[in-house]
């Protein structure tokens, strides 16, 4: 398992509107990213467009919750839930994220991933289950 680093304390916090949104395709190489993932991440466009989408994954996320969701996605299921993600500099964001497989000509041809402000019992509960 690919383990990102440096880390830090710092957790930032998104607001109620903001909406983080990406595109992998079938092997979870960032196709598309928007703004606020940037703002958000920290890294630029160049950095993360053709990169798996690991490079934001904070050591403390459990890997059976990434075994989970690739298990649903691939079946062409959706996933939900609450995911801890690393910036570059090291800080980490919480976010809420559902992620559903993209279709054409009833094939799978990526995956794409929204993710939004979690709230304060599903991030108590996320922390208790991933023990961080």
């Amino acid at each position: 398992m690919k383990k990102n680093l440096p880390v830090t304390n710092k957790e930032i916090l998104l607001s109620k509107q903001d909406s983080i949104i990406s595109i992998t395709d079938l092997k979870g190489q960032i196709t598309y990213i928007n703004e606020t993932f940037l703002s958000i991440s920290g890294f630029s466009e160049d950095e993360l467009l053709g990169q798996s989408h690991n490079i934001v994954r904070h050591p403390d996320m459990p890997s059976a919750a990434f075994k989970d969701l690739w298990s649903n996605i691939k079946a062409g299921k959706t996933w939900q839930g609450i995911v801890k993600n690393r910036c570059k500099n090291g800080d980490h964001y919480w976010v809420k994220a559902f992620v559903t497989p993209i279709y054409s000509n009833n094939k799978i041809t990526g995956y794409q991933s929204i993710r939004s402000k979690a709230s304060e019992k599903e991030l108590a509960q996320a922390q208790i289950l991933y023990k961080v």
